[in-house]
């Protein structure tokens, strides 16, 4: 069993400095919005808020499930109320406000909705749609419970990029993703396929849980099986003490090897390096 006390972060995980964090927090604020970058205790926030660039995050800041490696609050959501049918419309003033060509919409997994959130999703892209015409927008989504027909909500909405992360390999499942199952969030992003094959699909995992490297390669074999085109690669960083500790910090070097082995497999895009996360440079690699 890995041990509680804290590994020191080697040299090579080292975060930017920047300016225009405050101003991208006030004009969030503004709208009333949140973003997983904060939920999350994200390590490039700065970096990403002076751009700016935000990962939006609809539906509260209350998860209905307790993954060991996340930040967000666990707890019985409140009810959606009148200003949350004004969150699409928020979501997409905020991103006019902030110039954004290109917009990630994220949530808390809700369980407590039939339909897991998916109208709220397809919602919020219409608004971007109405607002911003010419917008790119990926969902990062929740896996529905493996119900195919929220997920038809979302995908009928006319996202570019849908994305659903499978985190970590299917043997740390019980310990870092109890309530998740790995097959499931596989099916969620091959149904994606087969809904909307002209949509481009993502996932994301990170590393320094414990994985072996041949666990990691038959993962990103899964993944193209599925019908994945992008792939992020990043360090598990443990964001508070009640998470899951850091049982390696893998080397720049790894990283690169799982990148090129990604990339060999015929993923369009991958990013596989330390402080890689999944929304980061999203554009970057949609437009790649």
């Amino acid at each position: 069993m890995p041990s509680n006390e804290p590994m020191r972060l080697p040299d090579w995980i080292k975060t930017k400095i920047s300016t225009g964090l405050h101003a991208t927090k006030q004009m969030l604020r503004s709208h009333k919005l949140s973003t997983v970058c904060e939920e999350a205790r994200c390590p490039n926030i700065g970096v990403c808020f002076s751009k700016p660039t935000a990962a939006f995050m609809i539906l509260g800041s209350r998860c209905t499930r307790n993954c060991g490696f996340c930040s967000v609050e666990s707890a019985s959501p409140l009810p959606l109320d009148p200003p949350e049918a004004e969150e699409p419309e928020r979501v997409a003033l905020a991103a006019q406000d902030m110039g954004l060509k290109y917009v990630v919409i994220t949530s808390v997994t809700r369980d407590d909705l039939l339909d897991g959130g998916a109208l709220q999703f397809s919602r919020t892209v219409v608004a971007l749609r109405e607002r911003l015409p010419a917008v790119k927008i990926e969902v990062l989504t929740p896996d529905f419970r493996g119900d195919a027909a929220p997920l038809k909500t979302v995908l009928d909405s006319g996202p570019d990029v849908f994305n659903h992360n499978v985190e970590t390999v299917p043997r740390l499942y019980p310990v870092v993703r109890p309530q998740a199952d790995y097959e499931r969030s596989l099916r969620v992003l091959d149904n994606a396929r087969k809904i909307a094959p002209w949509i481009h699909s993502k996932s994301g995992l990170m590393v320094g849980l414990g994985e072996t490297a041949k666990e990691v390669f038959s993962l990103m074999r899964d993944l193209r099986l599925a019908g994945c085109d992008f792939l992020t690669v990043g360090q598990y960083l443990r964001p508070s003490k009640r998470n899951l500790p850091v049982t390696e910090y893998v080397t720049p070097a790894t990283f690169a090897i799982y990148g090129e082995a990604a990339l060999s497999m015929g993923f369009r895009g991958v990013a596989s390096a330390p402080l890689v996360r999944s929304s980061m440079d999203a554009e970057e690699m949609f437009s790649h």
